[in-house]
């Protein structure tokens, strides 16, 4: 039996942030949402995800909608148990810190994430707090294995992740990934309190914590795996904050710097 990572939050590098608590504690597990202006799609996914609140507790990490998606009353009216509203400077990377660390403060055994874009298939959840249970520290959600399903994927993110992304990240954490940029996903508490994972730095900004915590995670020689999710895209115009030219480079590079180590900790 493996011994418990002591939780010493003093070095730890975090935005300011907001908080707002509706609920008291009552899961082992979170899911934590990081969210911006995502509107309807956004209320839909909490009405589906309201009937998972026995399961796991519901933490959304806003980078500071104005779109009303947020609104407090209709929060606590679909058991959100805790709204973080970033306010210093940062991007997703930055919202995940947030809600992290929060969620290891407050004392959960382990976290999943997920978009608030309503992309993803919702019934994974109990699948994701079945891995954690069964002691597993990283879990990365595919809709390319069996049992996943892919909806309308735009080709050009499909090329990119099966040709570029899943390639690198598989070589560098010497696990074979399938989806590596898909945001439904998994860590347990021992893994994100891992003193040689530190995710808690400002070093992490953009995009940087996903791919970081995909690689490091097998490396450590912690318990890793991907289990069957759904991912389905509206027809049209894909729904994404990732700007084509910039937002894609600054992904690319943020891939090779974490297959590369340079998010690791230094010594």
């Amino acid at each position: 039996m493996r011994k418990r990572t002591k939780l010493n939050s003093k070095n730890w590098q975090l935005p300011t942030f907001k908080i707002s608590e509706f609920f008291s504690k009552k899961n082992k597990y979170c899911i934590c949402i990081p969210v911006l202006n995502e509107g309807e799609k956004f209320k839909k996914q909490l009405e589906g995800m309201k009937k998972y609140t026995k399961l796991v507790d519901i933490i959304i990490a806003d980078w500071g909608s104005t779109d009303g998606s947020t609104d407090l009353k209709f929060l606590k009216s679909q058991n959100v148990r805790t709204l973080l509203v970033k306010k210093s400077f940062g991007f997703q990377a930055t919202q995940l810190r947030m809600a992290f660390s929060y969620a290891m403060k407050q004392g959960y055994q382990g976290v999943i994430q997920i978009d608030g874009n309503g992309k993803d298939g919702l019934p994974a959840i109990p699948n994701f707090i079945k891995a954690l249970e069964g002691g597993y520290d990283y879990v990365q959600g595919s809709r390319f294995i069996k049992g996943g399903k892919a909806v309308n994927t735009p080709p050009l993110r499909l090329l990119g992740v099966k040709l570029i992304a899943a390639p690198i990240i598989s070589f560098a954490a010497r696990f074979h990934y399938t989806d590596i940029t898909n945001g439904f996903r998994a860590y347990s508490r021992y893994y994100l309190l891992h003193p040689e994972v530190k995710p808690f730095r400002d070093i992490f900004v953009r995009y940087a914590l996903n791919f970081y915590l995909a690689v490091r995670a097998n490396q450590l020689g912690l318990k890793t795996k991907e289990i069957p999710v759904s991912r389905r895209y509206p027809k049209g115009k894909a729904p994404t904050k990732i700007t084509f030219l910039k937002g894609n480079y600054v992904m690319l590079s943020e891939i090779i710097k974490a297959a590369l180590g340079f998010y690791h900790p230094k010594k």
